[in-house]
């Protein structure tokens, strides 16, 4: 284990450009990090199964399943299949315990609590919650699984805390797939949305913020936007680029004196930015870690959107973030109900942290296993996400202790490598 974990702790430090001298005894500190977590584990041989299956995860193994965990640590795997997949170990007071660490450690008072739906793809239809659906990280329609996240990003770093698995409605209906899968009698169908209310009813007082945010598949449902609303949570949400909408800041047409005053005609959010004069966008410079800075051009404008009834909503905040690559540039739109005055600054802040969580699932599923599972069970995909994500949360950790040691040896601030704050 000793070697295989080197490797992976190189490449960690190659990322991260910090001094190798402060990951010495790594190793040794992994067992004081999984101290708190191991309340809920009332037999030694679990915790032993726990340990062993975080350093799994963060080895260098090519696919980080439980077979290959076991044959890494030269173990039978029906041990470690059963602590995984079938073992009644609860995981949710792991993931509360996990996400208040993450609130001590990162939170800021202006935080970013972050929703995305992930998709994985897996073949059959045995695995629990499995169907041709949309899968929005990998931009299509296919057989897999879907899992709603919570992140939180904060200028000090970020880091994912919660997850739950969407459970399609023929999934919740079907009596002889759940109980083949353990889905537990009280588990309903619920939308991904409602999955993300209920994170935020759970989680959200354990994370400072003053934000919430996600991608377009949770910022198209105006319900949601009105749930948030009614909670009093300010949000920026990302909708699709054939969002409907009105400019409330543009003049109307000249009014005939008979019937309603006229109102600015409806069209996309794509096209009224395709519209727009370059005079009308700010340049931003975002600071990016090691990447070094991200030129963003921004606008925003007091609109009203409608939903696929056409039914009219309140007055919202269009926020447009546009960013030059190699093919062209790459057009983000949002939604908010911030104040109209809110700075672009602080709307481009709380944009990038959306993409900081991507970041998070980027190292999640090549450091920590995320994606790597071969459970079909509900609890045992409950389990391997809780661990997963603490064994993000070990590396990140680890990331920030060896900052702050290079800080103090250069008696200067360093940057959390992956952090983004606006200039």
């Amino acid at each position: 284990m000793e070697r295989r974990f080197e490797v992976r702790r190189a490449e960690v430090l190659e990322g991260a450009k910090i001094d190798r001298k402060v990951y010495e005894g790594v190793l040794d500190r992994l067992p004081e990090f999984l101290e708190p977590y191991m309340d809920v584990l009332v037999r030694s041989e679990q915790r032993g199964h726990m340990r062993r299956y975080l350093e799994g995860l963060m080895s260098d193994l090519k696919r980080k399943n439980v077979e290959s965990i076991a044959y890494l640590h030269d173990q039978g795997r029906r041990e470690l299949q059963r602590f995984v997949g079938e073992s009644s170990w609860e995981y949710q007071p792991i993931q509360d315990c996990l996400t208040q660490d993450i609130g001590r450690e990162l939170g800021e008072e202006d935080g970013v609590i972050v929703f995305d739906p992930s998709g994985f793809e897996k073949d059959g239809e045995d695995s629990v919650g499995v169907k041709r659906q949309w899968l929005g990280r990998l931009g299509k329609v296919d057989n897999g699984q879907v899992g709603v996240y919570l992140g939180y990003a904060t200028r000090k770093g970020h880091g994912l805390c919660q997850a739950r698995l969407f459970l399609p409605e023929e999934w919740a209906r079907d009596r002889q797939r759940r109980k083949k899968c353990g889905v537990p009698k009280a588990i309903r169908f619920r939308t991904r949305h409602e999955l993300a209310e209920e994170m935020l009813e759970r989680c959200g007082s354990w994370l400072p913020h003053r934000w919430v945010a996600g991608d377009d598949e949770m910022g198209r449902s105006t319900g949601f936007r009105e749930w948030l609303r009614q909670r009093g949570e300010q949000y920026v949400l990302a909708v699709p680029s054939n969002t409907s909408m009105r400019d409330l800041e543009v003049e109307p047409p000249k009014w005939s004196g008979q019937g309603a005053p006229p109102k600015a005609p409806w069209t996309s959010v794509s096209e009224w930015a395709k519209a727009l004069p370059p005079s009308a966008w700010k340049h931003i410079d975002v600071r990016d870690g090691e990447k070094g800075p991200l030129a963003v051009e921004v606008v925003k404008c007091r609109v009203q959107t409608r939903d696929a009834g056409r039914h009219v909503g309140p007055e919202e905040l269009l926020v447009v973030t546009r960013v030059k690559e190699s093919k062209g540039w790459r057009t983000d739109y949002h939604l908010s109900h911030a104040p109209a005055e809110t700075p672009l600054e602080e709307l481009c802040r709380v944009v990038k942290a959306e993409h900081r969580i991507e970041d998070c699932f980027q190292r999640a599923k090549g450091e920590a296993g995320l994606a790597d599972y071969e459970v079909r069970t509900w609890i045992g995909w409950h389990h391997h996400q809780a661990l997963s994500l603490l064994a993000v949360w070990f590396l990140t950790r680890e990331v920030m202790r060896g900052e702050k040691a290079d800080a103090g040896a250069d008696r200067a601030d360093h940057a959390f490598p992956d952090r983004a704050d606006v200039a």
